[in-house]
Parts: C-alpha cells; sequence; structure tokens
C-alpha cells in the first residue's frame, strides 16, 4: 500500500508526493512539524501539514531570498533573518564575503534541532562562527532592535499561527525601525494564484514605509501553484539598478545576475496585484 502526503492549498486543490517512509512527527509547542523521506523530493520538512523545504527544490527559494538583497546592498556586514530554521537561508548568507554577523531568530526550535538531523544540506551552516542563533520570537526581536542591521530577510511559514504578526504593518514598520539608514528588508509574500489579496495588502503596507518596494517572483514546484513572490523594501538602494560589478561569483543553482532582474519582469496579473 502506498503513502502519500497532500497539502490541501485551497479547499479544492491540493498537491501530493509518494511518501517513503515518515521520519519524524511531533506536535511542538507551536505547531505540527513532520519530516517525510519522498520519493520525488527527497527528505521533506512540512509544518502545520504545509510544505515548507525539500532536498531536491529548496535551493530555489534560499538563494532568491538571500542574494536578491544582498547583491542590491552595496556593503551587507551585518543580517537578520527571521525564521528560517531549516538554515537555508543562512548558508546562502554566507556565501557573501562582507557578511560579518548572520543572526537567525526562529521561534520553534524544533524546526531547527530536526533540520540539522534530516537536512544536514541545508542547515550545515548554523553552526559557522559568524551565526548567532536565538530561539525566540522574531516579531519581539525586531520591536527591541534599532538602527542595527543592513538586511533583514523574512523567511516565514505562510500567514497562519505562529507566524500571523509576521505580515502586518506594524512589523514592517518596525523592521524599517531596525534597519540602518540604508537597509533593505525581503519577506516571502506567498502566490499570486491563492493569495492575490494578500500580495496586493502587503505590497501597498510596504510601500507607505519604504521609499522602494518591489515585487519579483521565483518557480518553486513544491509551493502551492509553482509561482511564487517575494517583497522588498529598501531605504535606498534600488534591486532594478545594481551595477554589473556587485555581482559576486559564487555557486548557486537557480540565482544569477540576469536572473536578479529578470525576476523582477512580472506577468500582467501579478503586476496588476502592485497598482
Amino acid at each position: 500500500m502506498s503513502l502519500w502526503f497532500t497539502e490541501k492549498q485551497t479547499d479544492s486543490f491540493g498537491i501530493t508526493a509518494k511518501i517513503k517512509q515518515t521520519l519524524h512527527t511531533e506536535q511542538t509547542d507551536f505547531q505540527k512539524l513532520d519530516m517525510y523521506e519522498t520519493e520525488e523530493w527527497g527528505n521533506m520538512l512540512v509544518l502545520d501539514d504545509m510544505v515548507m523545504t525539500t532536498k531536491k527544490d529548496e535551493f530555489v527559494y534560499h538563494e532568491m531570498v538571500a542574494h536578491v538583497p544582498l547583491h542590491t546592498h552595496p556593503s551587507p556586514k551585518k543580517i537578520l533573518v527571521v525564521g528560517g530554521g531549516d538554515g537555508g537561508v543562512i548558508r546562502e548568507v554566507l556565501k557573501h564575503p562582507s557578511v560579518e554577523k548572520a543572526v537567525l531568530v526562529e521561534i520553534d526550535g524544533k524546526v531547527i534541532e530536526y533540520s540539522k538531523k534530516y537536512l544536514p544540506e541545508i542547515a550545515g551552516k548554523l553552526e559557522d562562527p559568524r551565526v548567532e542563533v536565538k530561539v525566540d520570537d522574531g516579531f519581539m526581536h525586531i520591536a527591541q532592535s534599532e538602527n542595527e542591521y543592513d538586511v533583514i530577510m523574512v523567511d516565514s511559514t505562510e500567514p497562519v499561527g505562529p507566524a500571523v504578526n509576521l505580515f502586518s504593518k506594524g512589523f514592517y514598520a518596525g523592521i524599517s525601525k531596525a534597519l540602518k539608514a540604508d537597509g533593505i528588508f525581503v519577506a516571502q509574500t506567498d502566490n499570486p494564484w491563492f493569495k492575490a489579496d494578500l500580495i496586493h495588502q502587503v505590497y501597498h503596507d510596504v510601500k507607505e514605509i519604504f521609499p522602494i518596494t518591489r515585487l519579483y517572483t521565483a518557480n518553486i514546484p513544491t509551493y502551492p501553484s509553482g509561482l511564487w513572490t517575494f517583497t522588498m523594501g529598501s531605504k535606498i538602494h534600488d534591486p532594478l539598478k545594481v551595477k554589473e560589478e556587485r555581482f559576486q561569483e559564487m555557486e548557486t543553482k537557480y540565482y544569477t545576475k540576469e536572473l536578479h532582474h529578470a525576476a523582477f519582469a512580472l506577468p500582467k496579473f501579478v503586476k496588476d496585484l502592485t497598482e
């Protein structure tokens, strides 16, 4: 008998994957955590029955969260990642030689623990000496920070459970305060097929706070619809005006300097959400 995991992405649509075995399942203090070994995607982290990352396609999300803002900022030294307990964004951040310190604030320590155990390719840089890992509330960490970070990356789940506050206008205002005068932030903002209203709201909330607001996309096959958006707020630096010399040679599988600009070329129905 075959076992399948199905993420119900709307009331009438889902995505399914054949499971080789369940590696771990637990109700943490914050959410239901499952780690599966799948036939197609390798090991898969699932939180509250939503796919967070898989061994096969994780590089797309993590590279696009990290490299777009880090190539936009001329000298990113101190970075904050809110969420992202699997460690993938941290791994990509550390590829930038200018980075002196990367702080990870993840509310659920179990995500970190089981990512290290079952997704070592993703979590392997969490022990790097440049990294400080805090098991804490990212919303509160932002509220208590001022003029501290060059770049802030919000690597959250969808806006349910512990991540609800991470999609609020007050949170984005707090991020602006926590950033330095030329700071940049980016957040994953779900998909335009099923969450158009969310993208529209977040974009316009961010636009009221940051002088430069941009939306960009990537293809992530295990996320709802496969088309994913990221919203960037910047105080000074425009990701569309990054000079050629800013791009550094580094090992990537998805992100390139050409794709950096191309990711901001939006399909009409997505661009409409910014207007």
